[in-house]
């Protein structure tokens, strides 16, 4: 009699344990299912992918492969090797311009040099003739100063001398004149005392 309750009271709690163990075996049953599902998901785009890359990588060996294709490689690697060589040929002129540019300055430096050095010199020759000339015409100045103080100097001589000589002649002409005076008195008093 007291077992019966107890009896009634456990048949739901294990009929409970049994519905959730059952619930939880189907859910992980689902759960192995998706995850099943996934990987072979998975492993279907991983071929798919692979099949594909594989399709696309043959594609390109047969169209590498073809005629048309090398013949096209070719065409580029002969244009862009033409374009190179154009480059160069196009930097090397551009250098060569560069080059005689410079060289055609450096030479027009060098001739402003060489002509501002010719005329320093011109002009240091100038002065140093100019200053002889100089120099030789006051030479030829005090030259000529001198000749003329030397002939002012002999004209003076000249006219002293010419000046004593006319007075030496005035003097012995009076002295004469004198001298006649005297010598004709004697005479007239000697003849009177002759008489």
């Amino acid at each position: 009699m007291s077992t019966s309750p107890i009896n009634k009271s456990e048949s739901p709690s294990l009929a409970s344990i049994d519905q959730k163990n059952a619930l939880e075996r189907q859910r992980q049953e689902e759960e192995k299912k998706r995850r099943q599902k996934e990987a072979e998901l998975r492993i279907l785009e991983e071929e798919t992918a692979r099949r594909i890359e594989e399709a696309i990588r043959k594609k390109v060996e047969e169209s590498l492969n073809s005629e048309e294709i090398k013949l096209e490689i070719q065409r580029r690697i002969e244009e862009g090797h033409k374009k190179l060589l154009d480059e160069v040929a196009a930097q090397l002129e551009k250098e060569k311009e560069a080059a005689l540019i410079e060289a055609r300055q450096k030479v027009e430096q060098e001739r402003k040099e060489r002509e501002e050095l010719d005329k320093m010199l011109e002009d240091n020759q100038r002065i140093v003739e100019e200053a002889q000339r100089r120099e030789a015409l006051e030479q030829q100045q005090k030259e000529l100063e001198r000749c003329l103080e030397l002939e002012r100097i002999q004209k003076q001589k000249e006219e002293a001398m010419r000046r004593k000589k006319m007075w030496e002649e005035e003097e012995k002409a009076n002295q004469m004149k004198l001298l006649g005076k005297n010598k004709s008195r004697p005479k007239l008093s000697f003849a009177i005392g002759l008489k």
